[in-house]
């Protein structure tokens, strides 16, 4: 199989994704509690700009903004009808502001985790997870999108069931997890199970990585800890910028530009192939990320001294892979990636 993303993991050296959905949005109006994806049908004119402003800061590739755009999630604002249609919006907004580019950019279609908990902890059966994850890929792929993209997930079955729900959609995708728990998913996933898990799937994904999580640091020990296990699939680092901080009734993400240069020199350094931003990471975060990636040379794997010396300290002792570290207990995940 071709196409256009695989043909992008052959060439390019390193592939530069694009940054926050949530934070751009709220900047441009998007009020806490809505759904961003409601915006693809009602403000298309916000979305293509959120797009535009990736391209325009030098992504190789940017998100739909389809996230929250399962049914499980759209029920909360009663649009659980519209999961395809607001999913393929996404997209084929995203297809034309990439087609108009003037340069090769991958249309990825953001899917993110229902919310609910999977059997036997939950009440979500894999059967009905794997429906929902097939729904939004249909639409995604109907709008025009390039791969289906993964993102912020903690429980494997669930990763797993989109794994399922890809493939009936006959799509290529990646996926990402969220290590915010003392190195571990919330669902106790370290980054040794992830690489694991990832290559036992009968349909596995073309990229896996780490996105959102904490800080940076952490992100990027999350990383040298999948490319530990030896694996040869490329790495996916979308790392927040900084810390979230309340400021005058505002989160605000304390990691300047020039700091989230850093950060993707040093992924790329601990072994990532696609990086990008995600919480808080604006255009200018990108603009500086696509500098530094074009014009400072490959160095050594960082050592863990080195990251927290450029990137500021971890959030957590351990990243959760030593033999005595517990698993976390088991909670609802959060709602999206800002």
């Amino acid at each position: 199989m071709t196409s256009a993303f695989r043909d992008m993991l052959a060439t390019y050296d390193v592939i530069l994704a694009d940054g926050a959905t949530g934070t751009n949005l709220f900047n441009m109006g998007l009020m806490s509690g809505d759904a961003p994806e409601m915006w693809n049908d009602e403000h298309p004119d916000r979305i293509a700009a959120l797009y535009q402003g990736a391209v325009d800061a030098g992504s190789d590739l940017f998100l739909t903004n389809s996230f929250g755009g399962n049914a499980s999630r759209l029920k909360l604002h009663g649009a659980e009808k519209r999961a395809h249609e607001l999913s393929r919006i996404a997209a084929e907004i995203g297809r034309e502001v990439a087609d108009k580019s003037g340069r090769r950019v991958i249309v990825a279609g953001s899917v993110g985790p229902t919310g609910d908990i999977m059997e036997p902890v939950g009440t979500l059966s894999h059967a009905n997870a794997v429906e929902m994850f097939h729904e939004q890929a249909d639409g995604l792929k109907e709008g025009g999108a390039d791969v289906l993209w993964l993102e912020t997930i903690s429980a494997p079955e669930e990763y797993r069931a989109a794994a399922e729900g890809f493939a009936l959609a006959g799509m290529d995708w990646c996926g990402t997890m969220s290590f915010d728990t003392a190195g571990r998913t919330m669902m106790g996933v370290t980054s040794a199970d992830m690489v694991k898990m990832v290559e036992k799937l009968p349909n596995p994904p073309l990229g896996f990585g780490a996105n959102c999580g904490t800080g940076a640091s952490d992100l990027l020990r999350t990383v040298l800890g999948f490319a530990a296990q030896g694996t040869e699939r490329p790495i996916i680092a979308k790392g927040n910028a900084g810390i979230p901080k309340y400021v005058d009734g505002h989160i605000h993400y304390d990691g300047t530009p020039e700091l989230m240069g850093d950060y993707a020199v040093m992924a790329r350094d601990c072994g990532a192939k696609i990086i990008g931003g995600c919480c808080g990471t604006m255009p200018d975060h990108l603009r500086h990320m696509r500098e530094a990636l074009d014009t400072r040379p490959r160095d050594a794997r960082p050592t863990l001294d080195q990251i927290t010396a450029a990137l500021g300290a971890f959030s957590s002792a351990s990243d959760g892979t030593g033999d005595d570290e517990p698993a976390p207990r088991r909670t609802r995940r959060g709602r999206a990636r800002a």
